[in-house]
Order: structure tokens, then sequence, then C-alpha cells
């Protein structure tokens, strides 16, 4: 057993250096985006770690190959992060880590540059403890995610080859709840776009021109409110194709989970939930699509009829729902829609990506279970699903044939993509020794992962 630091401390003031350096991937500097891929150089230098430029944020890759014949996992993780949101909401500087009683709060803590720096810490402790990994393990660490991983389809396609690997082992995706150890059996997928109203060709004086010309605002607004129906469920035409009726067993299998929904609303400030109705709020989260408005600009405090007004648009998907035949649907929706005096136009995001499932009874995440349940004895391991996207999956499954294992030691509650967004302290030690059994499972024992012959003709002495 691998003997980890006994002072969090010494692990919170490295991670703040790491969190120090605010990479989000939406609008930091090439420089700015660059310094936190080479922070994550810096400790793959057991693995040769290294930049690899694309259109985009550079990728850091690294290699261990040290034990022939057994299984290769390639770990994916991101060095990206959200933007802040509003800055005053927050109670600490976003890019200085804070530790605030049991939790450290700052942007990127949770997702996912503290998960990720959980599997370079037990990388780095069993080369000094014991010379060598218990399995051969490539790294890739992109700095897209946040944005949908953009250029990462082309990346992995033209990479397959140094990326082949037996699993994906991804320190992204949050576990379901911090009082009982899960892990994630799929995920949505994702579309986002902007809904863009047009008027007059420059902002107008309210005054002069209020009631004779049209405000896209309250154009904007009308098409907004016509996305739903009172119920709860999309208005959209075909939003719903391809999506199988959640089955008998399905719904047995949600309502024998330990969930509160109360509770679940009352830790929200609500006393009321909201959503598609013939569903309960576990399976609305777990199995039912959505359409969300996340943002809406125009004009502002001061006395104009803006000229635009857009609203940015969300979707996540469930399986069945094919991402271009929704983003027709959407379109063909607007395009029916005609209002007087304005313009509509959908502009859809590039990235488009599919819910993607793993079967409950694939192996690793049999050896997974059985690395949770050394962790949190007693503790049964909950099987969830992950209501939120990630964008390299689905790449994954399609260049490299392998499936991918949700193993991150963030939890949803922790304000992920929202101010004052923290992580628990106590996580890192304990995802540490997951992370040691997991691995160790995965290379010898009745979890063995087997390598595909492929791979094992090809594996070779390292470092």
């Amino acid at each position: 057993m691998l003997i980890f630091d006994a002072d969090d401390a010494s692990y919170v003031r490295e991670l703040a250096d790491y969190v120090a350096i605010p990479s989000v991937s939406r609008d930091a500097t090439p420089a700015v985006m660059k310094a936190a891929a080479e922070w994550l150089v810096d400790r793959l230098t057991f693995a040769n770690g290294h930049l690899v430029e694309t259109e985009g944020h550079p990728v850091v890759m690294g290699e261990w190959s040290g034990v022939e014949g057994a299984p290769t996992v390639l770990i994916y993780g991101h060095y990206d992060v959200q933007p802040i949101g509003q800055r005053e909401e927050w109670t600490t500087d976003p890019f200085s880590l804070t530790v605030d009683g049991e939790v450290m709060r700052g942007r990127g803590a949770t997702d996912d540059k503290g998960p990720v720096y959980i599997v370079l810490k037990v990388a780095q402790a069993f080369l000094d403890q014991e010379g060598c990994l218990p399995l051969n393990v490539k790294f890739l660490f992109e700095g897209e995610e946040e944005i949908g991983s953009p250029h990462l389809s082309a990346f992995v396609a033209e990479h397959k080859a140094m990326l082949a690997a037996d699993l994906v082992i991804s320190a992204d995706g949050a576990m379901w709840r911090p009082d009982e150890p899960s892990l994630s059996i799929g995920s949505k997928g994702l579309l986002s776009m902007d809904l863009v109203v047009t008027g007059a060709h420059d902002d107008l004086h309210s005054g002069r021109y209020g009631g004779v010309v049209a405000n896209p605002i309250h154009a904007l607004c009308e098409i907004v409110a016509g996305l739903h129906h009172p119920d709860g469920r999309v208005a959209v035409a075909g939003f719903y194709d391809g999506i199988d009726a959640l089955s008998d067993e399905r719904r047995q299998e949600i309502a024998a989970v330990s969930f509160d929904g109360q509770a679940f609303l009352g830790s929200l400030g609500l006393q009321e939930g909201f959503g598609e109705a013939g569903y309960s709020l576990l399976e609305q989260l777990w199995e039912r699509p959505t359409l969300e408005v996340n943002g809406v600009r125009a004009g502002g405090k001061y006395t104009v009829i803006p000229h635009t007004a857009v609203a940015n648009i969300s979707c996540r998907l469930v399986p069945g729902q094919e991402p271009n035949a929704v983003v027709d649907a959407l379109q063909t929706h607007i395009e029916e829609i005609s209002l007087p005096g304005v313009a509509i136009e959908l502009k859809v995001d590039p990235a488009r990506i599919p819910a993607y499932t793993v079967d409950a009874d694939h192996p690793a995440i049999a050896a997974a279970k059985a690395a949770l349940e050394s962790v949190y004895p007693g503790e049964e391991v909950l099987l969830a699903k992950i209501a939120g996207t990630l964008p390299p999956v689905t790449l994954f499954e399609e260049f490299l044939g392998a499936k991918t294992l949700f193993f991150s030691f963030s939890t949803a509650d922790e304000r992920l993509h929202a101010p004052n967004e923290y992580m628990r302290i106590r996580r890192l030690r304990e995802g540490m020794r997951a992370w040691e059994q997991l691995w160790r499972l995965l290379a010898t024992g009745p979890h063995r992962l087997h390598p595909s012959p492929a791979r094992e003709s090809s594996a070779k002495h390292g470092d």
C-alpha cells in the first residue's frame, strides 16, 4: 500500500499553484493556456510529458510503458476552466485557492484541476515507492473541454496509434453525491447555440422611436417562452425523436435509489421543482433530455430599444437522440416563426456531442466498484448517470475502440461552473487511495483488464 503525505496542506499548496493559472479556454490568452499545460508537463517528466499543438489550445501527452504484458490505460482530463461568472458573487478570489474549513475554493478546484492532480500524485507515489506503475499508462490532458473540445476529434484521429489503450479512465465527471460512492455509466450529449433576434440597424432612443419599431427583446422573450409547453415538455417538433420509452424496470431501479427530492430542492433554495410532466426528479436528471436558456444579452439599464437580442441555448441529449436531427428540428422550429419587424437566426456551435453509455457489466466497472469499496468500506457503490456532458468519450470509442470509465473525486454539489466552486479536501486523499487500488485491480487479480493482442505485443520496457 502506498504512503501518501500526512499533511493535506502540502497538497493544497501545490494545487494552489495550478488553480492560480486562469486557464479559461473561452477567452484566456494563448500564453495563459500554455502556462497551464506546461504545469502538467512539468509533473509528467516520468512519462516524457510534452505539449502537442492543435488548431486551438495545446494538448498534453505522456506515456509510461514499463510492464510487458500488462494492460494499457489512457488517463483523460482537462486543464481549462469555466469563466468565473459574476465576480461579486465570489466570496474569495476565484484564482486563489482558499481553504475554508473542510473545503478548498477556487475556479477549477473540482472541475477538473483537483481530480487531475490526484492522478499525478498517485503515479508519482508508485514510482517513488515501488519503482514502477502496476500497468502501462498514457496521459491526455486537453485545454478545450469547457468549450466542447472542438479540436479534439481531429487530434485523436491523427494520434490514434499513440493513444491506443485497452481502457480510458476519465478524471473528469463528478460523483453523484458526497455522502456515497458512485460510478457513472452514462453521460448526456450536448448542443449549444445562439438565438439572435435583430431589429433596426442601430440602438434607438426609446422615447423618439418607442411604440413604432419592433423591440428585439420582446420578440426574443416570445420565442423563448414558446420553446416549452406549460407542463415543461419541449415544444419543438421532433426534439424527442429516437428516445426509447423509459421501461418499468428502469423506473423501479431509479425509484430504489435513496433520494429525497424535497431536500434536493431545498438545498437549492427552492420549495418546488419544474420539469417535464410524468417523470420524477431523478428520472428527469438521469434519463430525459433538456433544452435550457443559459443567458440573455440585450440593451441595459439605459433608455434604448436595442437593435439585437441574443439568447444562449443548450440542449442535453440522451441515448437515441441524434445531434444533427435535433439541430434540424430546432432550425425548422425557428424558421416557422414569423414576428413583425425583426429577423430571427439560430447560430449553432460546431460541437455536436451524442449521449454516451457504458455497460454496467463492463469489467472496468467491477474493478472500480471494488476500488471504491476498499476506500469506503460498508458503503454500496451507486451506478448513476452524469447529467452533464464529457465531449471526448464518444471520440475515444469511435477512434480508439475503447470504453471510458468515469473515476472522478469531484462531486456534483461542489458548484461546478458556478461562482464559489470548491472541492472537499478529504477527497484528495480518498481519491489517491482509490486510484491506487483501481490500477492494482486492473493489473492483476479477478478484475484484471486483459490487453488486446495488438497492444500486448507492442508493449515495451520504459523508464
